[in-house]
């Protein structure tokens, strides 16, 4: 039974960024219009397709729109003025990813200050996880993110369908180390309830002490933890 648990959370610990299918050069060569100026990040050339009445919701394969693809490519020029011409920033594609949550798995902060100024809702119920931003970018150890989207106050005790919380994913989906503990600090510090257990009853406490996670026992323990 350990050697399967310890499958499964490997197997977990890829999948935020596993699901997340960004273009690649080959389908872009499929791409015209909006779509392939987003890739590109050619400025003009949005500003020039969308005064002349190009949709700009229009979606590829998988569902995404420019605003879409230049988030994925981190062309932060390309997504401020589609943004600024009106393109949604709450759109989701094929796999419910939106452009904040994009922005918090590649730990792109100023793609997602950009998205978060735009529009962008740091609350939104993403991925086929129902999961948040922060909780993804919990999982992935992503300081400045997880500060970032605190600050936006994105919920900090949402439960995804694992039956997992920002802070439960900090301890189960991390290797104890300062990433992930010093994500673990900055929710506890914006007041995340450290006692909202898992699926299987089993609490943060519980779960940082059965992985020897000392610092985080610690930071959990200070913080009232059972």
């Amino acid at each position: 039974m350990q050697i399967l648990a310890g499958f499964f959370l490997a197997l977990l610990a890829v999948l935020p960024a596993s699901a997340q299918v960004a273009p690649s050069e080959a389908e872009s060569r499929s791409y015209g219009g909006l779509h392939a100026a987003a890739f590109s990040g050619d400025v003009v050339d949005i500003e020039r397709r969308i005064a002349s009445g190009e949709n700009k919701e229009a979606t590829d394969g998988r569902r995404r729109t420019p605003l879409h693809v230049a988030v994925y490519r981190k062309q932060h020029d390309a997504a401020r003025a589609l943004i600024r011409l009106g393109a949604d920033p709450n759109k989701l594609e094929i796999d419910r990813y939106d452009i904040v949550t994009i922005a918090a798995v590649a730990g792109d902060v100023p793609m997602l200050k950009l998205a978060l100024e735009g529009g962008g809702n740091p609350k939104a119920i993403t991925s086929r996880y129902d999961g948040t931003a922060l909780i993804a970018a919990a999982h992935l150890g992503r300081v400045e993110v997880v500060q970032t989207l605190i600050a936006a106050k994105a919920p900090l005790d949402h439960v995804n369908n694992l039956q997992w919380t920002a802070v439960i994913e900090s301890i189960v989906l991390g290797d104890g180390g300062n990433n992930h503990t010093e994500t673990l600090r900055a929710l506890v510090d914006a007041g995340a309830n450290v006692n909202i257990p898992d699926g299987s009853g089993s609490t943060p406490l519980q779960l940082a002490k059965n992985r020897g996670y000392r610092e985080m026992v610690a930071i959990l323990e200070k913080a009232g933890a059972k």
